[in-house]
C-alpha cells in the first residue's frame, strides 16, 4: 500500500542506497550493494577464495605427482585445505563430554546441584555393576530374613529376589514389614491380605489385582537403594490344590476396607497410625498400608 499513499515514492534509508561493487567471481560485473544482497556477496566471496586455494593446490599435487613419476624426492603429501574435516569418533565424544558438562553446570546453576536434584536409580553405581545374580531355594532365602545381623536381608516377589538391607529398621525383626524378609509373598502385595496371602501363588487374581503386583514389582525394580541379587526356585503349586480364599474384612466382609464408607474410616485412621503401629492390620490393603520409608 505504499504506492498507493506515496505514489512520488518512498525514500530509501541511508543504508539501502544501492551502490555497485564488483562481483566476487567476475570483476567486470558491477552488482547492487544493497544490505539484502550483502550475505549473498559474502557467500559468493568465500567459495571464490575456497576454489583459488583448491585450484592451487591441484596444481601442486599435479607438480609433485610429476615429480615422484620423474623419480625425484619430495616432501609429505600436501592435503587438500579446503576438503571438509570429518567430525569423527574423538570429535563426537568430546561434543558429547561439553554437553553434559555444560548441562551439569547449569544445573548447579539453576538447582544447586549438578544432577539437577536427581537421586533415582540412574545415578547408583549398582544400576551399571548389577550383583552376580544368584539361584534360590524357598528354604536358602529363609536365611535372609534379617534375623542373622550378619547377613544381608532378602525379599522376593513372584521369583525375584531383592536386596533390602538399606532399609532393615522396616523389613528387619519387628519392622513393619517383616512379614515379607526372607520369602516371596506375591500373593500378598497384590491382595493386601497380610496373614492369609503370604504366598507365591497368584492363581485366580483378577486384573485389579495383577495391576496391583505389577506396580510392586517395578517399585523394587525401579528402587534406588534396592537391587536384584537371583531369583527363587518354587516347589510347583498342584493346580488341583485350592486357591486361596479372599481375606475378609469383619465390616465390609469384601477383604478391601476402601469399599465401605467403615473402610473409608478405618483407612484414615491407618494412617494417623502409621508412624506408630508395627504389622499392617489383618484385610487392609497393601496400598493403604505402605509407608514412604518403603
Amino acid at each position: 500500500m505504499s504506492w498507493f499513499l506515496h505514489p512520488e515514492g518512498v525514500a530509501k534509508k541511508k543504508d539501502e542506497v544501492d551502490s555497485l561493487v564488483p562481483d566476487p567471481t567476475n570483476p567486470n560485473v558491477m552488482v547492487s550493494n544493497k544490505s539484502a544482497n550483502r550475505p549473498f556477496l559474502a557467500y559468493k566471496e568465500y567459495r571464490h577464495e575456497q576454489e583459488k586455494k583448491h585450484d592451487e593446490w591441484v596444481a601442486r599435487k599435479r607438480e609433485r605427482d610429476e615429480r615422484v613419476a620423474r623419480g625425484e624426492e619430495v616432501g609429505p603429501e600436501e592435503l587438500d585445505p579446503t576438503a571438509e574435516v570429518e567430525v569423527g569418533l574423538w570429535g563426537l565424544v568430546k561434543f558429547l563430554l561439553s554437553t553434559i558438562i555444560i548441562i551439569m553446570l547449569t544445573g548447579k546453576f539453576v538447582t544447586g546441584s549438578y544432577l539437577w536434584e536427581y537421586d533415582g536409580k540412574w545415578v547408583q553405581a549398582k544400576t551399571y555393576l548389577p550383583a552376580k545374580q544368584q539361584l534360590f531355594s524357598e528354604r536358602t532365602l529363609t536365611q535372609y530374613d534379617g534375623s542373622d545381623p550378619n547377613k544381608p536381608l532378602y525379599i522376593a516377589i513372584d521369583g525375584d529376589v531383592y536386596d533390602v538391607s538399606a532399609n532393615r529398621h522396616t523389613y528387619g525383626p519387628g519392622g513393619s514389614y517383616s512379614i515379607f524378609a526372607g520369602r516371596d509373598a506375591a500373593r500378598a502385595y497384590a491382595t493386601g491380605c497380610f496373614q492369609t496371602h503370604l504366598t507365591y501363588d497368584i492363581r485366580g487374581l483378577d486384573d485389579k489385582e495383577l495391576q496391583g503386583l505389577i506396580h510392586w514389582k517395578k517399585f523394587f525394580a525401579d528402587h534406588k537403594t534396592y537391587f536384584k541379587v537371583g531369583t527363587v526356585k518354587h516347589v510347583p503349586i498342584d493346580p488341583t490344590s485350592p486357591i486361596p480364599e479372599p481375606c475378609k474384612s469383619p465390616k465390609s466382609g469384601d477383604g478391601n476396607p476402601a469399599t465401605s464408607r467403615d473402610g473409608e474410616n478405618k483407612g484414615k485412621e491407618a494412617k494417623e497410625e502409621s508412624n506408630s503401629r508395627s504389622v499392617p492390620k489383618k484385610g487392609e490393603t497393601i496400598r493403604d498400608a505402605v509407608r514412604e520409608d518403603l
